[in-house]
């Protein structure tokens, strides 16, 4: 083989194994063969039961505001749009290790293991069979003070995330951390999730619109995202086709003067 066939398969070696596939950074592909279209049911996320350490925003309302002034705390009074992460979490309700919240009047509550609507309806039944009549026409709203989750690897913007509202998944927790960037894996995504039972880990495929059927798709409170690093990123070969011409270019470049040096 002369010098040059040598130098133009390197080349061609080196370009087509530096450069990231764009199936590999697209999104919810259907990858389905026989090209018919397929409606894909995402699997609805299931209830969050409580853990230790979460915390709760709860509001107690009545016709006469003054009968539930006591269980007004100072995250409660402000509207939705001026309630901050650290107010909810200052004025909210803790968890504590046995499982427990303190209510003024109510005392403890154990609320670890239930979901918000159980928790809600306990507190109802307790405030309506010991301290108000039915015509007060109670009113008793329970959340989670923000859906909170952590993501680290390749992506924009990493550490813990909080976002206000109810149900998030994975796709929206991602945009959140301003997207995975070129060298982050699409293809092994993954979830670790913290259960009453122990630990969970999961990967899953974000370029597949399958992905959507997983368990793991919507996000529970409290779990941490892992976005792996492609190994295109520890080769240092470049990101884009552009790239990896120059990165081929310079190395033969520095091959050629090398060997004229030494060649004289």
């Amino acid at each position: 083989m002369t010098r040059k066939a040598f130098y133009i398969v390197v080349f061609i070696s080196l370009f087509f194994t530096s450069c990231i596939p764009v199936k590999d950074l697209h999104y919810l592909q259907d990858k389905n063969s026989s090209g018919e279209q397929n409606n894909i049911t995402a699997v609805e996320s299931k209830p969050y039961r409580l853990q230790a350490n979460d915390v709760l925003s709860i509001d107690i309302k009545a016709i006469d505001p003054k009968l539930v002034a006591i269980f007004s705390t100072n995250a409660s009074e402000q509207s939705a749009a001026g309630k901050s992460e650290s107010s909810l979490y200052f004025n909210g309700f803790t968890v504590d290790d046995h499982g427990n919240i303190r209510m003024p009047i109510l005392g403890e509550i154990n609320v670890i293991g239930y979901t918000l609507e159980e928790v809600r309806l306990n507190i109802e039944k307790k405030l309506l069979e010991e301290y108000f009549k039915s015509e007060a026409n109670i009113f008793v709203t329970v959340k989670l003070a923000g859906f909170r989750y952590t993501i680290n690897g390749e992506v924009a913007s990493t550490g813990t995330k909080t976002l206000f509202q109810e149900h998030v998944n994975v796709m929206e927790a991602i945009a959140n951390a301003g997207d995975i960037t070129t060298v982050g894996n699409r293809k092994a995504v993954t979830i670790i999730r913290q259960t009453p039972t122990g630990v969970q880990m999961h990967d899953i495929d974000l370029t597949d619109v399958n992905v959507m059927k997983s368990p793991y798709y919507y996000l529970q409170p409290n779990d941490y995202i892992y976005i792996k690093p492609l190994k295109q990123k520890t080769w240092g070969t470049g990101q884009t086709g552009i790239q990896s011409i120059g990165t081929v270019i310079t190395l033969l470049s520095l091959a050629t003067t090398v060997y004229l040096i030494l060649k004289n």
